[in-house]
């Protein structure tokens, strides 16, 4: 009998996780392949989720149903939000997990699905019949069927690991890399690079000298992921902070030659945002320190993660250095620091579903695409994973514009500009990021959900229930107001000019906290922290927001046109070669996405939409 799914998911990591879980959360009948079960969900690098930006794709995916967040919650030790002096849209929720706990949390989840399957082996072959992907060989020799397959191989394609001049195969340290997948997708013509990332040592605890050490607190009133969550479930902990000194840039300056960074053993290009220790010593020569974070990896785990010193040295150079640090004089290393390189695919293989334009039925998702990081892997493992199971089922798929979401900022930019080092996500990248705060993303996403029918009936409800309070608190603000001189009693500073202001353009002023509106008005007591927050907040940005809203509105008016799948660009008169080449290899799907393509021009875009209208004209007569 052949095992037929709808859709077959390979590698048990984030992207595929989040891949999985939506797929038969969707209804699918799912495979999650993994070579080693027990590794679902683990955390390869750094023990944190979230961050500035990456915290706005870990509450998106959670507004859509999805199981980073949740996870998150359950397993967070250190809640801490970044940027919290700054304005909501650039504030970033980011936790310190314990690693055990994260893993569970993530095993449970896949394991409440009852129409998922989780299969122990290694994928050595992907079935192709006539371009269209139709299943996966196994290296027992099992055949396995499907009507669309996810590919998230994560650092396991041809992955090599370096510690100095000793280069190992694999795709985490003690993990076998995948090799014979990686030859088959060079087989089938797809374009292929390599990158690489690293980790840093890992220290014991009870061999450093916490006292010395700064301390870094969580925050009192932490700030959760999951839209479900109001309470942290586990107990919070602080994490100590050391600097590297001028002994410690010296000891990394005489041995750089021993580094597989700059010995040229390594050939792919490493994250930029997220340097090696080496690299910052380079890069960075006039800085005479750089901060560590010394982050406990769980409440019962004697293992350190110290953040800031990923490295490529050997051994017993990363023991010198880590010594030379203050507090870390008798530190030991319970596992030595490594870079892990890679092959990955050019992005721009993908059109905005991730799904691959010459491989029918196959998406990717995940560092395979070129990006860096737990959450972007997890919001492109979603959204292949939903529009896999689209596909399977005869429906559109589900793309989410630049000005709907951080995901849609990810997945654009991938497809449309392709990467030259491991992708990162940042606010700065999201031009439209006053409309996607982070405390606004079930209101953008979860309703896309709810239509979708993968959003559960309890996050439905509350939902539902948060929207209702926040509908009552908006139309309460909007009735109640105050004339200039009533303004100046309660000890306002507004213009005597005889105008009424409502109580929602108190808000939007600045240094009109909530508790001022309460003094003034008791009745928004009633409402509970989270939907007076909201509502400062929407009014905080309430200008800036209808300023970005009609932004949008015009550009798609004006780029939304959609380009024809067989549209010919090298009939196009007065387009530059360059750029023809440019287009015939992206295919971009709208004008919107062809603005993005390095080196458009105004005049490039009038020439490709006066062809698709010509274009057009000639279909339909």
């Amino acid at each position: 009998m052949k095992q037929r799914y709808d859709v077959i998911v390979i590698g048990g990591g984030h992207a595929g996780c989040e891949a999985a879980h939506v797929s038969a959360r969707y209804g699918g009948n799912t495979a999650l392949i993994t070579q080693n079960k027990s590794k679902i969900g683990v955390m390869s690098c750094n023990p944190a989720i979230g961050g500035l930006g990456k915290g706005h794709l870990v509450r998106e995916i959670d507004a859509l149903g999805g199981i980073m967040g949740v996870c998150a919650d359950r397993s967070g030790i250190q809640f801490r939000l970044l940027n919290r002096s700054k304005g909501p849209a650039v504030r970033g929720p980011r936790t310190q997990s314990d690693r055990a706990l994260y893993r569970a949390a993530v095993q449970y989840q896949i394991s409440k699905l009852s129409n998922l399957k989780v299969i122990e082996d290694e994928v050595v072959d992907i079935i192709v019949i006539k371009g269209c992907v139709r299943g996966v060989v196994l290296k027992s020799g099992e055949m396995l069927y499907s009507s669309a397959t996810v590919l998230t191989a994560g650092t396991f394609l041809r992955g090599k690991i370096h510690i100095g001049k000793r280069v190992d195969a694999g795709g985490r340290i003690g993990e076998k890399p995948s090799i014979a997948l990686s030859k088959r997708l060079y087989d089938l013509g797809l374009k292929i690079g390599r990158l690489k990332t690293g980790t840093p040592p890992r220290l014991d605890s009870r061999t450093i000298n916490w006292g010395v050490l700064e301390n870094q607190e969580p925050d009192k009133s932490p700030s959760l992921f999951s839209f479900m969550h109001k309470k942290v479930f586990v107990k919070q902990i602080s994490c100590g902070i050391t600097f590297t000194n001028s002994k410690t840039h010296k000891i990394i300056n005489d041995n750089l030659h021993l580094s597989a960074i700059y010995s040229g053993t390594i050939k792919g290009v490493g994250p930029r945002y997220c340097p090696s220790i080496e690299d910052k010593i380079v890069r960075f020569s006039s800085k005479d320190q750089h901060q560590v974070f010394l982050e406990p990896e769980g409440l019962n785990d004697y293992t350190v993660y110290p953040n800031g010193i990923s490295t490529s040295l050997p051994v017993d150079i990363q023991e010198e250095y880590v010594k030379s640090m203050q507090g870390l004089e008798n530190a030991k290393i319970i596992q030595p620091g490594y870079a892990v390189e890679y092959d990955f695919i050019d992005p721009r293989s993908l059109s905005s579903s991730l799904e691959l334009h010459c491989l029918d039925s196959l998406f990717l998702a995940g560092q395979i695409n070129g990006t860096t990081g737990y959450e972007e892997a997890a919001a492109q493992g979603l959204m292949a994973g939903l529009n896999a199971i689209l596909k399977v089922n005869g429906q559109d798929p589900v793309i989410i514009d630049r000005s709907e979401g951080y995901i849609g900022v990810l997945i654009d930019d991938l497809v449309t500009k392709g990467v030259t080092e491991p992708y990162r996500m940042f606010t700065s990248r999201a031009e439209y990021r006053l409309l996607l705060r982070s405390d606004n993303a079930d209101q953008r996403l979860t309703p896309l959900g709810i239509g979708l029918g993968i959003i559960s009936d309890e996050r439905k409800d509350t939902f539902n229930k948060k929207m209702y309070y926040l509908n009552k608190a908006r139309d309460l603000a909007s009735s109640l107001d105050l004339t200039s001189s009533q303004a100046k009693n309660h000890g306002l500073t507004v213009k005597q000019n005889g105008q009424t202001r409502t109580a929602y353009d108190f808000l939007s002023h600045k240094g009109f906290e909530i508790d001022t509106l309460i003094e003034i008005w008791p009745e928004f007591k009633t409402f509970n922290l989270e939907i007076r927050e909201q509502l400062k907040n929407e009014a905080s940005y309430s200008v800036y927001v209808e300023r970005q809203k009609k932004d949008v509105e015009n550009m798609r008016k004006d780029l939304g046109h959609k380009i024809p799948v067989d549209f010919n660009y090298s009939n196009i008169n007065n387009l530059s070669s360059e750029l023809k080449l440019k287009l015939q290899k992206i295919r971009p799907e709208n004008l919107d996405q062809a603005s993005r393509i390095d080196g458009m021009t105004p005049v490039a875009l009038t020439l490709i939409l006066g062809q698709i209208k010509s274009y057009s004209n000639i279909k339909t007569a």
